[in-house]
């Protein structure tokens, strides 16, 4: 009873950190509209809480050397782009929009791994795919805040984070080398410095947190302090929800973490409409749940037709 409790808690936790995240990135790039450095942000708080995480034993630290480095270092590429690109969305339309359209990662999934790892899934598998490409593609005919630059980010954010997932089998990663929570510390600290440059090249960096900067925006002494209350808030739940999440996997078979989180994209999506009161139309709204049930049946597919290759968290 007390393990299932703490599962269940832990579930809890994943949720809300994960609605909070998205309801504090969302206020945020209405004010403060620059997708780089706002991750690079969230990046580098993720970052000091790995190390905090590391130098208090909560979680142990791995022996880390170039060779791990190097083999991880295109996870890390494909990381700072997945969640450039999630962010881009978030700032171009609705929560709930951007997480319809990301219910499409089975589809790439299924793509890339016959493309990469010829593995292709059996008919029934396939079959589930039409109700998550319908649906999406319903939902977008008549969604208010459409606009090709958030869903075409959408799109390729869920494609990269896809090939993250198969270039995690073909990358020679030696086995027990690390586990999955410290792949995720290492790769966040990878992914800070890698976006630093870069950031700061196109947008600013953190020359856009000055006070002459926020003035610019428009911002008062009381916005810009709930500006950076924001910005702390997103980063921290930001990296705690994907590290509830590689916890809770740790605990559970991939076909439950699964359909956790096909049930946790439903919850933020109804939290997101309820907290910015986004109108949905009725069309919208069947769209959403046929494509959220499509995740549910090509999860329980993977499962009954002992669905091939690991079922990985995602970032965003």
């Amino acid at each position: 009873m007390s393990g299932m409790l703490v599962l269940g808690l832990m579930f809890v936790a994943w949720y809300g950190t994960n609605i909070f995240f998205n309801i504090y990135n969302k206020q945020l790039f209405k004010v403060f509209p620059f997708p780089l450095t706002t991750t690079n942000i969230q990046f580098f708080i993720g970052s000091c809480l790995s190390l905090l995480f590391w130098a208090t034993g909560i979680v142990k630290l791995p022996k880390i050397d170039m060779a791990l480095v190097k083999s991880i270092y295109p996870l890390a590429i494909i990381n700072v782009l997945g969640n450039v690109l999630t962010n881009v969305s978030l700032g171009h339309v609705a929560v709930s929009f951007t997480h319809t359209v990301k219910a499409m990662e089975p589809f790439f999934s299924v793509i890339f791994s016959a493309i990469f790892l010829g593995d292709v899934p059996p008919v029934p598998v396939l079959l589930t795919l039409i109700p998550i490409v319908g649906g999406v593609v319903i939902a977008s005919l008549t969604e208010a805040t459409f606009n090709w630059t958030g869903f075409l980010s959408a799109i390729f954010s869920n494609m990269t984070f896809q090939s993250r997932n198969v270039l995690s089998k073909k990358l020679m990663i030696k086995k027990g080398a690390v586990d999955n929570m410290n792949l995720f510390q290492i790769i966040t600290i990878m992914s800070f410095f890698m976006l630093l440059p870069v950031s700061t090249l196109t947008e600013g960096g953190a020359a856009l947190l000055t006070p002459e900067s926020l003035t610019k925006l428009g911002l008062n002494d009381a916005a810009r302090e709930q500006m950076f209350m924001r910005l702390l808030s997103a980063g921290i739940c930001f990296h705690s929800y994907q590290q509830l999440s590689y916890m809770i996997l740790s605990r559970v078979a991939p076909v439950t973490h699964s359909i956790g989180n096909c049930v946790k994209r439903v919850v933020v999506i109804v939290a997101s409409l309820i907290a910015f009161q986004n109108p949905i139309s009725m069309q919208n709204a069947i769209g959403t749940g046929i494509a959220l049930f499509g995740v549910f049946l090509y999860s329980q597919a993977k499962r009954k037709y002992k669905g091939k290759g690991d079922v990985k968290p995602e970032a965003a």
